[in-house]
């Protein structure tokens, strides 16, 4: 019995994991979660204030390839820094192209770079020069799993450099001077559905 069962799931899965091979096209949502400053320095404040860092992406996504895959993503991100002193709004177009390759059964691991266009920068009522890049290069890191249609993963960004903003005529002095950094580190999980 204990053998049937084993076989079953083993079958279960493995007609799980080779459903979405192939290349193909999907949507996809989800949770980023922003680091400011130094990103594993900031667990502390996760546990006091879980939303105020929190955002959310959705989007498109094309995959080509099998065993290793290319999988370029247009994606709509949406988040929310937050300081003592206000909260750092963002909205930006992100394009990462990931290389991935499969690991076991359903199970692949990814990275590539990540290429962001702002589209809109707010900290709260305060004033500020325009920011330095309205475009920018990143790196995305993750795993993922993929069962059926569906889709889900983890991965960490950050950017190859900062892209800060400079405040004007503000009483700010705890921010890095008068500075932020519009590119700070995220942990980003993502659903996705292949269609």
């Amino acid at each position: 019995m204990k053998k049937t069962l084993l076989v079953l799931v083993v079958a279960l899965v493995g007609t799980a994991a080779f459903s979405q091979a192939g290349s193909g096209f999907g949507i996809k949502a989800g949770l980023n979660y922003n680091g400011n400053g130094d990103y594993f320095d900031d667990a502390q404040s996760v546990f006091e204030n879980p939303d105020r860092n929190a955002g959310f992406h959705i989007g498109v996504y094309g995959k080509l390839g099998n065993r290793i895959y290319v999988r370029p993503e247009l994606v709509y991100t949406n988040t929310t820094s937050g300081y003592n002193e206000g909260d750092l709004k963002i909205q930006k177009l992100d394009l990462p192209v990931l290389v991935g390759t499969k690991v076991i059964g359903p199970l692949h691991v990814f990275l590539g770079p990540s290429f962001q266009y702002l589209l809109n920068t707010k900290f709260d009522d305060v004033k500020f020069d325009d920011v330095e890049n309205d475009f920018t290069v990143g790196l995305n890191i993750g795993a993922g799993v993929n069962l059926g249609k569906f889709g889900i993963d983890l991965r960490y960004e950050r950017g190859f450099s900062e892209n800060e903003v400079r405040f004007i005529n503000s009483n700010i002095t705890t921010l890095n001077g008068d500075r932020v950094d519009t590119r700070p580190d995220q942990l980003i999980l993502s659903f996705s559905l292949k269609l």
